[in-house]
């Protein structure tokens, strides 16, 4: 899978397009937190 995120540098949103997933495959969060934990601030 390639996870791309996006969202607001300054506010609460974010939201994230998962290219390569199977229609239908449940996916938590817990399963996309890595590449949540790398768009946080002061981590790039």
């Amino acid at each position: 899978f390639a996870v791309t995120n996006f969202g607001e540098s300054h506010g609460p949103a974010i939201g994230c397009v998962i290219d390569g997933c199977p229609p239908g495959l449940a996916l938590s969060e817990a399963d996309i937190q890595g590449d949540l934990d790398r768009r946080r601030p002061g981590t790039s």
